[in-house]
């Protein structure tokens, strides 16, 4: 179970780096790219934190969580008083919660969601822990 946590981490903290140069360095990726990466990333990015939170918990239930938790956070996005956008005027505001609703975003975190649990299933460290 700690092996497959270290895993778990280690993509997270990866992503999270992809996410960051994804921002930084759009201008080199192709403008589809540039524009939908971080999003996805970010989807990602809260997939395998929650595995890594609960490891034991099934693919199915982390994906539908990670998915209900972007969404939440993407439909707050309409919700626009002084004091939310106050925090999503910070860096960190604006990494974790966003700006502005976008029906693209909610795509783009379903794809990231999906792609996460593909290969969550499909790799060996998500499998009985007999089998590590």
């Amino acid at each position: 179970m700690k092996y497959k946590r270290w895993i778990y981490l280690t993509v997270t903290f990866v992503i999270i780096l992809a996410g960051l140069a994804s921002r930084k360095y759009g201008n080199a990726l192709p403008k589809f790219i540039a524009e939908y990466i971080g999003d996805t990333l970010w989807a990602a990015m809260v997939y395998w934190g929650l595995r890594f939170l609960f490891p034991s918990a099934s693919i199915l239930k982390v994906t539908a969580i990670s998915l209900l938790f972007s969404y939440c956070i993407e439909i707050s996005q309409l919700y626009q008083v002084d004091w939310a956008n106050a925090i999503r005027n910070t860096t960190l505001g604006a990494l974790v919660f966003g700006h502005g609703f976008l029906w693209s975003d909610m795509i783009c975190y379903t794809v990231g969601v999906m792609l996460s649990a593909t290969v969550d299933s499909c790799a060996s460290f998500s499998s009985s822990d007999e089998a590590v």
